[in-house]
């Protein structure tokens, strides 16, 4: 086997914040606007790109792309405030260290994340439960990069040339997440998909979107680590 770029989605794949990703994004539109958004939007397996963008509209702020920058510096600010918080309310998900860190062990194997979250807040979720230890964060591709999420992918590939001198393509990447639209992402990319309903969707639903395996949860490590090295 060559190398193998295995790219993990945080949030029902890897962790829980209990809610505090969420209210980081109200926090972060009150600061840069001074007035709470006009509700929130629905935000499992969408870019936090896709996300910012929806609440803008949702609160009649014109021009939405030009508030991003301060936006993303604002999200990044609240929920690096929140970080004990999620670590008291939150928890890395069941059996998310032991497969990051055998993965870590294998021969041949990168970890980076493909994650809807900003890179800033990826690495702070992560880095509440000690998990960021075990991926190499500069080769990921983050909300922050662009509002679709199957992109992502090639902002990985390329980062893993460009900083690391590995040259990979969508062949050697799997995708682990816990959502349809990570499922559609996978698709859309060209990679394997790794399904896990430990997060937002149910195995049954997961399935009927067509990734190539579907766990349960990543408990059984040696299970889950044979289902994302699969040829």
């Amino acid at each position: 086997m060559g190398v193998r770029l295995v790219l993990w989605d945080i949030d029902g794949t890897l962790v829980d914040t209990a809610g505090h990703g969420a209210t980081a994004f109200a926090d972060a539109f009150r600061a840069v606007f001074g007035r709470p958004p006009e509700g929130m939007v629905p935000m499992a397996g969408r870019t936090d790109h896709e996300i910012a963008l929806a609440i803008l509209e949702r609160s009649s702020v014109t021009d939405g792309e030009s508030h991003l920058p301060a936006m993303w510096r604002e999200l990044a600010t609240a929920l690096n405030g929140k970080q004990q918080v999620i670590r008291d309310d939150g928890r890395a998900l069941p059996g998310a260290e032991a497969v990051l860190q055998e993965l870590s062990r294998r021969e041949g194997v990168l970890q980076s994340l493909l994650t809807g979250n900003i890179e800033a807040n990826a690495a702070t979720k992560l880095g509440a439960f000690g998990l960021d230890r075990w991926l190499d964060l500069g080769i990921g591709g983050y909300g922050s990069d662009g509002g679709v999420r199957s992109g992502l992918v090639e902002v990985a590939l390329g980062r893993a040339r460009e900083l690391r001198g590995v040259e990979l393509t969508p062949a050697d990447v799997v995708l682990v997440g816990d959502t349809p639209l990570d499922v559609a992402a996978g698709h859309a990319a060209g990679v394997r998909v790794v399904a896990v309903a430990s997060g937002y969707s149910s195995e049954d639903d997961l399935r009927a979107a067509g990734p190539d395996l579907v766990l349960e949860d990543l408990r059984d490590t040696e299970a889950a680590v044979e289902a994302i090295l699969a040829a």
